[in-house]
């Protein structure tokens, strides 16, 4: 639980009782959660995420249904919550019981296991709608070579899998050159250091991109427009760099190039079912496995600090009952 305390964010696993939980119409007995940089952010502070304290972090979860007063959802089923303001607005998923709202829930895909929803999670959700929304906009295979920013990240790692796995040649930007031969295990092609984007560069550049999935923002996002082809689709899902975005028209008006905000925590139940079903189908266990590691709710707040830092490859997953 993270508590605000003159003016800082103080985190520390402590008990709480049942009847604290928040008001919903079905109680889960969570198995499983992550750790998300939203997470990170939550418990170190080192971003405004939570807006209410005391809170419990965890942005997503997976677990059985222990009561139901909802329609689609009786004692026993296995379910996935993702987004919807948890960790943030709402008591999130680093707890034995969770009590939530049954239209947030999705039921866990067939052939799935917990633990596998949550090394796919919200960071793999968010990468799925990516990759959906690129092909929406008219991205194929044969458009052309695709970049992945952020790629030893959650997001990033799943990303590259989902494009490599559906046909496209997939190149993978880090931070992390070290992490070279694990994003070449998940299907890319070749690994770009980060650092050839990171600084100011023409407001036009060699078009080489014909999609990207960018995590990070900032002027790594800048140069990534600039050098997208005519035509080029980009999503954006995240800041792990900056918020900031110094661009200009250029590659809009000149190649035509889009630039699609891709947003997970409120999506569409419809779009929601459709996204897990294709993540069923397309990350094989072994995938899974190779992306994540494995931590305790006791370790969530010492893992927290290393996410911030840059240490975390992948996915973690927390096991609430270790």
């Amino acid at each position: 639980m993270t508590r605000g305390e003159d003016k800082k964010t103080h985190a520390e696993l402590t008990e709480v009782d049942e009847a604290d939980l928040p008001e919903g119409d079905v109680l889960v007995d969570v198995k499983y959660s992550t750790l998300n940089y939203k997470d990170g952010l939550a418990i170190t502070g080192m971003g405004p995420v939570v807006r209410s304290f005391p809170m419990v972090p965890g942005v997503d979860f997976a677990g059985v249904v222990a009561e139901s007063h909802h329609e689609d959802f009786k004692a026993g089923d296995e379910v996935i919550l993702t987004g919807w303001g948890l960790g943030e607005e709402r008591w999130g998923g680093y707890a034995e019981r969770a009590r939530v709202q049954g239209d947030w829930l999705v039921p866990l895909p067939q052939g799935m296991t917990l633990s596998q929803s949550m090394t796919i999670g919200t960071a793999g959700f968010t990468a799925m709608l990516c990759v959906m929304r690129l092909e929406q906009l008219g991205l194929r295979p044969d458009s052309g070579p695709v970049l992945v920013t952020g790629a030893s990240g959650g997001v990033g790692s799943v990303a590259v899998k989902l494009l490599a796995g559906r046909g496209y040649q997939v190149s993978a930007m880090t931070g992390r050159v070290e992490e070279e031969a694990y994003l070449k295990a998940l299907g890319a092609s070749e690994v770009i250091n980060r650092a050839d984007y990171n600084e100011p560069g023409k407001p036009l550049q060699k078009g080489i991109w014909a999609g990207a999935v960018d995590t990070v923002g900032g002027q790594i996002l800048a140069n990534l427009l600039a050098s997208t082809r005519q035509d080029g689709i980009v999503t954006a899902c995240g800041l792990a760099a900056s918020m900031d975005l110094p661009t200009t028209v250029a590659p809009f008006i000149l190649r035509n190039v889009t630039l699609a905000g891709v947003e997970s925590v409120y999506a569409a139940r419809k779009l929601r079912l459709e996204a897990w079903k294709h993540l069923a189908r397309e990350l094989d266990a072994e995938a899974l496995e190779r992306i994540s590691q494995t931590v305790g709710l006791s370790e969530v707040i010492p893992a927290a600090h290393d996410i911030m830092a840059g240490k975390v490859r992948g996915r973690m997953i927390v096991d609430i009952a270790r």
